[in-house]
């Protein structure tokens, strides 16, 4: 029962941190418009330094916060 309890802990403060991140991804790493990245052909825009970043970042942070609500459905539901 202490470990269950400890598991739904640890999985709620990494959900609650992965969407806190994943929020502030969203909002500080995003590229402007403006400067060289209108110039970049829309299929290209991958291959933008900046925005490839941002986009790494959010898939990580959402995988992130889908793995660790994953596990507290597990915990909390199924165990």
């Amino acid at each position: 029962m202490k470990v269950r309890a400890i598991v739904t802990v640890a999985a709620g403060v990494v959900f609650l941190g992965a969407i806190l991140a994943h929020i502030v991804v969203k909002v500080t790493l995003r590229p402007r418009r403006g400067g060289d990245f209108d110039e970049v052909y829309y299929e290209f825009e991958d291959r933008h330094p900046g925005y490839r970043r941002y986009e790494r970042a959010s898939r990580v942070t959402f995988a992130i916060a889908v793995v660790a609500a994953l596990v507290l459905f597990v915990v909390g539901f199924v165990l």
